[in-house]
């Protein structure tokens, strides 16, 4: 049986201030888009969770609601970072798109990521 989605334990926080870090935390393979967030809590795969993304330019955090799609746990081979990757919601298009933008043409590099 798998396990259901349980509630979120608090508000995550993001803050890329960089286009290499946007870079490398974008999830572009995941369905809406994905981003990965840095943390040594433990989160199980479906689980929702509410984030607030403080986005390079952007004059305001943005609220960003997804569900947890990725795990690297800690201790993982390769010197990965800790944290989870989220799917973001269909409703969060515009972030999706802003993103997008600050990576035009670095999408296809094949440069690592905390993910791939």
């Amino acid at each position: 049986m798998a396990p259901s989605p349980r509630v979120s334990h608090g508000i995550l926080s993001l803050v890329i201030k960089s286009k290499d870090e946007l870079y490398r935390s974008y999830m572009p393979h995941i369905k809406n888009g994905g981003i990965f967030v840095p943390t040594l809590r433990d989160y199980h795969l479906g689980e929702e969770v509410f984030m607030l993304l403080d986005l390079m330019e952007e004059p305001d955090k943005i609220p960003v609601t997804g569900k947890v799609v990725w795990v690297t746990p800690r201790g993982a081979q390769g010197g990965k970072k800790a944290g989870i990757g989220i799917q973001l919601s269909a409703e969060d298009n515009t972030v999706v798109s802003k993103i997008e933008t600050y990576l035009a043409g670095a999408l296809g590099s094949g440069r690592l990521t905390h993910t791939m």
